[in-house]
């Protein structure tokens, strides 16, 4: 299974919805919350090339997206296919 990141904050509604995701796909993931690891949200920018937005979710290294997105790839049944 791939390496999941997914950068989230504080009292956000969208960053528990797509960890509730995750889980429900039987995915593990690392939790990078950016208001607590210093640099993390710039790491976060960088990565996913001027996004600002949270959650923002990587397999291995390639930008999914946001909820959303994550979202979207579960509804076309293609979810399960990234996480292999």
């Amino acid at each position: 299974m791939k390496e999941i990141k997914i950068y989230t904050g504080p009292m956000c509604n969208y960053c528990e919805a797509a960890k509730r995701l995750l889980t429900r796909n039987d995915a593990t993931y690392n939790e990078i919350d950016i208001s607590k690891v210093k640099g993390a949200m710039e790491e976060m920018i960088k990565k996913a090339n001027g996004k600002r937005t949270i959650p923002q979710i990587f397999f291995d290294d390639e930008h999914i997206g946001g909820y959303d997105e994550v979202r979207a790839l579960e509804k076309e049944n293609k979810l399960k296919d990234l996480l292999k």
